[in-house]
């Protein structure tokens, strides 16, 4: 059974690129144009995931989000976007999002974060980084190996909580990383201790980029946070 996949562009050039490169490599391709047609297509075709441009005829691409996020909590959602700006990119996350492309962009790419996201959706495979590897991070370099975070004037030595969240933060970089994935990887379980637990690790690691004004590590509620570097 083919992988079915809504694409939601109205630039008809990269529209019929995308569409036939997908269809190529074996998907079931849905095709639309007008943000207010987009609804209407789910009565129709039952998508594993979605593409989906932001600036839209008619309904936006937030605005559709937030309204397949209500019916469908659980199915990936890739952003398509022209727009840099960091405000931009927390919308689209807080929306409902769990990936986006800013344009232009490969469609080899594009085809490497559909899978991922599926293989992500069906729990397939968490995000991880090899401890061997040093990670720059803005300014800043992360050695998981050593439990050392490298700022621009000082060493900071990294506690065994501390490596844990770190690594899955940054092993999703740019993008959402679940609360409820954190603190089960991490204490085993999502209670309200272990969560206040977590928040006081976060205002910490926060402190960690202080030096970076470039780095955030944004919170959205209700979904996790969002580990930005500009």
């Amino acid at each position: 059974m083919k992988t079915k996949v809504y694409y939601i562009e109205d630039e008809q050039f990269l529209g019929k690129i995308v569409f036939e490169t997908l269809e190529k490599q074996g998907y079931e391709v849905r095709w639309e144009t007008d943000g207010a047609r987009v609804m209407g297509g789910f009565k129709t075709f039952s998508p594993d995931i979605i593409v989906l441009d932001i600036m839209l005829p008619n309904v936006d691409g937030y605005t559709l989000c937030n309204q397949i996020r209500a019916l469908y909590p659980d199915i990936p959602i890739i952003f398509l976007t022209a727009k840099v700006e960091t405000r931009d990119l927390v919308k689209g996350f807080g929306s409902g999002g769990t990936d986006y492309m800013r344009k232009p962009f490969s469609i080899e790419e594009l085809t490497v974060r559909i899978k991922n996201q599926l293989e992500l959706a069906s729990g397939m495979r968490t995000p991880s980084i090899p401890k061997s590897e040093e990670i720059k991070i803005g300014k800043y370099t992360f050695k998981p190996g050593s439990y050392e975070l490298h700022s621009p004037s000082r060493v900071i030595s990294l506690s065994q909580r501390d490596m844990e969240i770190m690594q899955m933060l940054v092993a999703r970089l740019n993008h959402i990383s679940d609360r409820r994935e954190i603190l089960m990887s991490v204490w085993g379980d999502d209670s309200f201790f272990n969560s206040r637990n977590l928040d006081v690790y976060i205002r910490k690691i926060r402190g960690y980029f202080s030096e970076d004004p470039g780095i955030q590590i944004q919170t959205l509620k209700g979904k996790g946070y969002l580990f930005l570097v500009r």
